[in-house]
């Protein structure tokens, strides 16, 4: 039987990455944007490089309860059982709590703690009825270190991490791995326009590779985070 991944905000970044790195192990890929014309563009790409994955697409804003509703119904419905569940989902907005426009933080609670909120406790049961699965929350070295200017996303990506931590501890006797992973800056389109070069930051697919390297250890270990930054520090 295909082994299922489910990654949400597949098509760019992190999440196209990821995406890539588990459809090169044979996974079937679950997958859900905004935009239906870049899961379809995602899904032309992946099929070129592995003509055999299977892959799913559901267009879905999870900021919206009933769009990770209807997502989770799409991916029971598939009837593969879940084994990597990525909560990749983010947005940042840059801002000052003391200066944020009314809505912002409760913009990026729904889209960066919510949407996994609602996600996980729709699909985890199942993981635990068979007791295997593993859960990657993409939190941000935001989760960890405040900064000016991060106002509501760093308090979004702190609650994620706190989430991935009591998440962690129900799920040790179901057999079910949790792992944290923090970022720092890495290349995607949300640093377009920089006039720092390239090589200041790490590749998406070098998140990639310790998530898949995270989850190949034997069972009986669980990496709880990961925390990886550019060998220079943090921008």
């Amino acid at each position: 039987m295909a082994k299922l991944a489910v990654i949400t905000g597949g098509t760019k970044g992190i999440g196209r990455a990821i995406i890539q790195r588990l459809a090169h192990e044979k996974f079937a890929i679950a997958t859900c944007a905004r935009n239906e014309s870049d899961l379809q563009n995602l899904k032309k790409e992946i099929n070129e490089q592995f003509p055999d994955c299977l892959i799913f697409l559901q267009p879905a804003d999870l900021s919206e309860k009933k769009e990770v509703k209807k997502f989770s119904d799409f991916i029971r419905n598939l009837q593969i059982p879940t084994a990597i569940l990525v909560n990749n989902a983010g947005l940042f907005i840059p801002g000052e709590i003391h200066k944020e426009e009314d809505g912002v933080l409760e913009q990026m609670m729904n889209t960066n703690l919510y949407s996994a909120y609602y996600l996980t406790r729709d699909l985890v049961a199942e993981m635990m009825l068979r007791k295997s699965g593993h859960i990657f929350n993409i939190c941000s070295t935001a989760s960890i270190v405040p900064y000016t200017n991060g106002g509501s996303y760093c308090i979004s990506k702190f609650a994620m991490l706190g989430m991935t931590k009591v998440l962690r501890q129900e799920m040790k006797p179901h057999g079910i791995r949790v792992t944290a992973v923090l970022p720092g800056a890495t290349y995607t389109d949300s640093w377009q326009g920089t006039d720092l070069p390239e090589d200041r930051f790490m590749a998406a697919e070098d998140i990639a590779e310790t998530i898949w390297t995270a989850f190949s250890v034997s069972k009986r270990a669980v990496v709880e985070e990961i925390l990886i930054r550019p060998q220079l520090g943090d921008i």
